[in-house]
């Protein structure tokens, strides 16, 4: 590795950093195609993904505002379409509402529960009975 000359230098730097530094130009390329750092989300917002699951077995992290999500019918998915993204869907407080990798039935079967409840207690953020058809947003209802 360019500019690396002792050990200590190695041992300070983040694995991902060197793991792509062995790769040449074209491995690079594509494995951040197969395992991409950031997605984009019906908001519009690149959101980084956490590969730190992996370690265990379980597939990346997606974490997001419910609202921001949206219009998303389909869990995204990575490596070629072999691996469904698991998606954490935050309350505008940035807490866990959902856990899923199956986005058609929670908006189907689960979302309407959370919507009952979240409405009275998030009142400026859009809650609407479909939000398939609403557009995806990370602003409150009066800033939108």
């Amino acid at each position: 590795m360019i500019g690396v000359t002792r050990m200590s230098q190695l041992e300070k730097m983040p694995f991902e950093t060197y793991l792509l530094a062995s790769l040449d130009w074209d491995q690079q390329t594509q494995f951040e195609r197969l395992a991409p750092t950031v997605l984009s989300v019906p908001s519009g917002r690149q959101i980084g993904l956490d590969y730190t699951p992996c370690l265990q077995g379980r597939p990346p992290v997606l974490a997001l505002k419910l609202q921001e999500a949206f219009g998303w019918q389909e869990t995204p998915r990575i490596a070629d379409g072999r691996v469904a993204v698991m998606i954490h869907l935050l309350s505008p407080a940035r807490r866990p509402l959902q856990i899923t990798q199956d986005l058609r039935s929670f908006w189907a079967n689960v979302y309407p529960d959370v919507r009952k409840e979240m409405r009275g207690r998030y009142p400026k953020h859009p809650w609407p009975e479909n939000p398939l058809s609403e557009p995806a947003t990370d602003k409150t209802t009066k800033r939108k």
